[in-house]
């Protein structure tokens, strides 16, 4: 069962009402998305209920909704956020560019100096995390991409400050006072002293003087921070880099003298980045989204909300190349009336998800507060998971990923079909890889060189009387499963026990891992298994995969 937690209460600020022409059931769509990431990306729908106001009846509609688009799935009383909801932040973060261009920089400076570099733009009158290059420590930094913080309380903030508006420090001044504590910002502990903001305008006064700014334990003991503004080639900061440590690794001044000049260093080489970059190729977006809405209102009906699918779908419409749109882009890009994506967008830019200025509009770093910060710490087990779930219940037998390690294949994911006879693939377990499905179709996808190196020292025992043992075998073997794309392992690492697997792969087309199907052999011949299993199964590699290059798109998920 998904662990739920409690869905923390909205900013204490009141919200302007919305405009006439918006789309009510967008609002409580992004509400729910919201809700569910400010929880962690889980929460039970009765607390979802209580924390976005929504009739139960209403709630039940919009998560379905939700559902329906691949954005959550239902685990009994709880919604769970699911990593095709990312695809909106990946809109997002593609049409803003900053992380393809100076992601790279900031993970080799991180390298270098072996410390957390982040790199941050302006959201309000707070700053949101666009880049995390995390260094692994049992003292960690757990700021993930999409957390907003307080600007008053980072390192990012004065120098961001420096380009607020009167707008923006009047926002700044009003939260101070409905929201003395921070409770609006679930990302950070509650603030314990009111000096921050007292000495904030002295701060943004001292950054703009000296071309930098520091965090000195404002946001919580023992955390160290210096940053430098990213400039565009117009003079205006781009973003933010910052280098992060704890107090024992470095006070404020040693971080100051010791990190900085290489700050500054990584700074300029994003800068001369930027001013270097060729402008984006326009990408095509997704198309036939329209189609799609209405003909999941035709399947199911009044239990789904066709604007809420079409107002989430604008969102899409932006990405690489496709960073200001016009109406009758955002309109012929998604295949809606005119009227709708009017509609659409003005809820958006209502909700502070989209600016316009001269009849163009841009998406906004808000964006990455619909799911982004919690999924953006998935594992590919937890992608899989689900998707293994859905096969065993098709399959009605076991079902598990693995990925290599060495001479052998380590289980990341199983689940089990709750036979009296049953596979029992436990979570964790390592078995030889010549000698099992997954082992084959991940040894299937190494090249000769990096083969031979890895079973060089592998003693080929034979486990039954059916296991293959010369590696002269298993070499023909294997030339065979990258032929057809799938392992069929018949009683070879256990006497009466049959697998299938087939590959997955990366954003990039690399293999990672493998899932099969696993049963007892007097269930089904090995050529049932091909004819009715391995489509089942490569259908779910599919999925896995769909959702694994949405999830990896600008973050890094790991294999265990």
């Amino acid at each position: 069962m998904t662990s739920t937690h409690a869905v923390p209460p909205a900013h204490p600020a009141t919200a302007p009402a919305p405009p006439e022409e918006a789309v009510a059931p967008l609002i409580r769509g992004i509400a729910v998305l919201r809700g569910l990431t400010d929880a962690g990306g889980a929460a039970g729908l009765s607390d979802l209920g209580r924390a976005t106001g929504l009739a139960r009846a209403t709630l039940d509609r919009v998560v379905g909704t939700l559902a329906h688009m691949g954005y959550v799935r239902l685990d009994g009383s709880s919604a769970v956020l699911q990593p095709r909801l990312m695809e909106l932040g990946n809109a997002y973060l593609g049409a803003l560019r900053l992380p393809d261009l100076l992601g790279g920089h900031a993970d080799g400076l991180a390298d270098e100096l072996d410390e957390s570099v982040s790199l941050a733009v302006a959201d309000g009158d707070g700053i949101r995390f666009i880049h995390q290059a995390i260094r692994r420590r049992t003292l960690s930094l757990s700021f993930r991409i999409g957390d907003l913080l307080p600007a008053e309380r980072t390192a990012p903030g004065p120098l961001l400050a420096t380009e607020w508006s009167a707008e923006n420090w009047t926002q700044w001044r009003e939260r101070q006072v409905v929201d003395p504590d921070d409770l609006g910002f679930p990302a950070i502990p509650p603030r314990s002293h009111g000096t921050v903001a007292e000495d904030f305008e002295t701060r943004v006064a001292r950054a703009r003087v000296h071309g930098w700014a520091m965090d000195d334990q404002l946001i919580e003991t023992g955390l160290v921070a210096v940053s430098v503004p990213v400039r565009a080639p117009d003079g205006r900061i781009a973003c933010v880099a910052s280098a992060v440590s704890h107090t024992s690794r470095h006070s404020a001044d040693s971080l100051r003298d010791s990190l900085l000049p290489r700050l500054r260093a990584a700074v300029a080489a994003m800068e001369r980045e930027l001013a270097d970059a060729p402008p984006p190729e326009p990408r095509s977006a997704p198309s036939g989204l329209a189609v799609w809405t209405s003909a999941s209102k035709q399947e199911l009906g009044g239990e789904f909300i066709t604007s809420l699918a079409r107002g989430l779908t604008v969102i899409t419409a932006f990405g690489e190349g496709r960073a200001e749109l016009t109406l009758s882009e955002v309109a012929q890009r998604t295949g809606l009336p005119r009227a709708t994506a009017r509609r659409a967008l003005i809820t958006l830019e209502h909700l502070g998800h989209v600016t316009v200025h001269r009849r163009v509009f841009r998406l906004t770093p808000r964006v990455l507060a619909l799911g982004f910060p919690p999924l953006c710490r998935t594992t590919l087990a937890r992608i899989a998971h689900p998707h293994l779930t859905a096969l065993t219940q098709k399959v009605r037998e076991s079902t598990s990923l693995a990925v290599l390690t060495g001479d052998e294949i380590q289980c990341a994911a199983s689940v089990a079909a709750g036979r009296i006879m049953d596979a029992d693939i436990v979570v964790g377990s390592r078995m030889p890889a010549y000698a099992t499905s997954t082992g084959r179709v991940l040894l299937a996808g190494l090249s000769a060189e990096e083969y031979s190196r890895r079973v060089a020292h592998v003693r080929m025992g034979a486990l039954t009387p059916r296991t293959v043992t010369r590696p002269a075998d298993l070499r023909t073997i294997l030339d065979q499963v990258r032929e057809e794309g799938y392992a069929l392992v018949d009683e070879e690492l256990e006497a009466g026990l049959r697998s299938i697997a087939v590959p997955v792969r990366d954003r990039e087309g690399g293999l990672i891992a493998a899932v099969n199907v696993t049963m007892h052999s007097s269930r089904r011949s090995a050529a049932e298994c091909v004819r009715a299993v391995l489509p089942e199964l490569r259908a779910t590699a599919g999925q896995v995969e769909m959702d694994l290059h949405l999830a990896g798109r600008f973050v890094r998920v790991p294999t265990l």
